[in-house]
């Protein structure tokens, strides 16, 4: 099943449409919170001090959507509020940690320059899915004319893809290298966290 047709089955269905959103919601928020982690004490910039306020904007932005579409029993990022629930919160944890390895063996980066090198390619890689994921989604949405909207977050992913591929020129003339690798691991890691959706999926239509 393709990805375009997995979104559509669940834009179908209400409990499955607001896990969905609060899954990505959970994801938009460890987003937000990774980016915060990666700050050096001082030295802190204005631009990722915006990115981390516009991805927590996102993650409250499509908890909100939620209430489009039934009455909030999804208040948390609890288990059975999720889509998924465990490959949800390995997804970015995994990206990090193995982006992190490979920055450690290739550069020989540590302690803030290995997190600061790590937040760039992370979240390129991050932003590159994005940019392909909220616009099949909200294809979907059009399709079935649904309250729930994303194109708020696609301009604002949009911009942040810019942003970093400035960043990335910056870091390194390499930087292409790098991020083809990051890309490369989130592609693997997104396909596994696409089929443990898939599998939910399957079970709740079975059941349905």
């Amino acid at each position: 099943m393709a990805l375009q047709e997995i979104i559509k089955e669940i834009v179908k269905d209400t409990d499955l449409h607001c896990r969905w959103l609060n899954t990505l919601s959970l994801m938009e928020n460890t987003g937000a919170r990774k980016i915060s982690a990666s700050e050096h004490k001082t030295e802190v910039t204005l631009l990722v001090l915006k990115h981390a306020a516009e991805e927590h904007r996102h993650a409250y932005y499509l908890k909100r959507q939620i209430s489009r579409l039934a009455e909030s029993n999804y208040l948390t990022y609890a288990d059975d509020s999720l889509l998924a629930p465990v490959a949800s919160r390995n997804y970015l944890n995994r990206l990090d940690l193995e982006v992190c390895k490979y920055l450690k063996t290739t550069l020989g980066l540590q302690s803030y320059e290995l997190k600061f090198a790590a937040y760039l390619l992370v979240t390129y890689a991050i932003e590159v899915r994005a940019d392909a994921l909220y616009p099949i989604y909200q294809a979907a949405l059009d399709e079935v004319k649904s309250k729930v909207n994303v194109k708020s977050i696609i301009l604002e992913e949009e911009g942040h893809l810019e942003e970093m591929l400035h960043q990335l020129k910056s870091f390194s003339i390499n930087w292409e290298v790098y991020a083809e690798t990051a890309v490369a691991i989130e592609t693997r890691l997104f396909e596994d966290w696409i089929t443990a959706v898939k599998e939910q999926l399957k079970h709740a239509l079975t059941l349905a």
